[in-house]
């Protein structure tokens, strides 16, 4: 089941990103679709050190599922915090929800809600639904100062670019 999430979201990453056509990136995605996941972390942990926000995600749905490396929600979340700080909408759901249930890092639903709330601004509505859900969980003073955060993050995203 997460191996069928992971592949339906790279192919539909693929598919809504031309950019991400890179052949390096596509490599990387061949190997993991022949079940060759070391050599697919291989290709991907190159492009993430290149900055590949789209490289950055892959490897930690490698390592949220144990494919190829151990299994780890920590670095998984780590990964994840990489590619949604570059602005990585996919990554901001991943993180945010990662936060709500507290695999991998703390559960902190203010930053559940910061992450869920940088996805839904660039159009996720599962996300915008999820935030809202975790909102009913929290308090004015907490939902404020997620947005606040939100905030900053958008405009520290939009600097990087």
């Amino acid at each position: 089941m997460k191996r069928t999430l992971l592949t339906i979201w790279l192919a539909a990453t693929l598919a809504l990103a031309p950019e991400l056509r890179a052949e390096g990136f596509a490599d990387g995605l061949r190997a993991y679709d022949s079940g060759d996941y070391a050599t697919a972390y291989s290709v991907w942990s190159d492009l993430a050190g290149a900055g590949d926000a789209e490289a950055e995600a892959a490897i930690a749905g490698l390592y949220f599922q144990g494919l190829g490396v151990e299994e780890s929600a920590a670095q998984a979340a780590a990964w994840y915090r990489r590619a949604a700080r570059r602005g990585l909408m996919a990554a901001q759901m991943n993180l945010g929800e990662l936060y709500a249930a507290g695999r991998g890092v703390r559960r902190d639903l203010v930053m559940a809600y910061l992450w869920l709330c940088l996805a839904a601004n660039q159009g996720s509505t599962w996300s915008a639904g999820r935030r809202d859900d975790i909102a009913m969980a929290m308090n004015a003073t907490d939902i404020a100062e997620a947005e606040a955060l939100a905030r900053a993050f958008r405009r520290e995203i939009e600097k990087a670019k």
